[in-house]
């Protein structure tokens, strides 16, 4: 076989490995921006504006029990609709307006990330 063909053969069985990847860089920095203000830069709910006066605590996304508790699903829609949508905080805004599909997706794959788990079906 040629080497394009077998490189050819790797690129396709290795598409959706990148665009995982690439998901989850660009979640990363998306999450950097909107994020980790009051999440925390590691994700522990621990940001610059929390302090002893912060009405509530952030959720801690390293927490692999609770994150796995939460499909995706729940988290896209806490994302979109903010926190009063799963009877949270209303101090967490919603971004439904401000970021499109691929960026929620992104975040999704990002927080996946940081708490090293897949979350419940659904």
């Amino acid at each position: 076989m040629s080497r394009f063909f077998l490189l050819g053969l790797l690129v396709l069985a290795m598409g959706p490995l990148l665009t995982e990847v690439a998901q989850a860089g660009e979640g990363e920095k998306l999450y950097r921006f909107y994020c980790a203000q009051c999440h925390g830069t590691e994700g522990k709910g621990d940001g610059p504006n929390v302090t002893g006066d912060f009405p509530v605590d952030p959720r801690d996304f390293t927490q692999t029990a609770e994150m796995n508790k939460l499909s995706d699903s729940d988290i896209r829609n806490v994302i979109i609709d903010g926190g009063p949508i799963a009877d949270k905080s209303p101090m967490m805004p919603p971004w439904g307006k401000t970021l499109n599909d691929d960026e929620i997706e992104a975040l999704v794959q990002y927080l996946r990330q940081l708490c090293d788990c897949t979350g419940k079906s659904g």
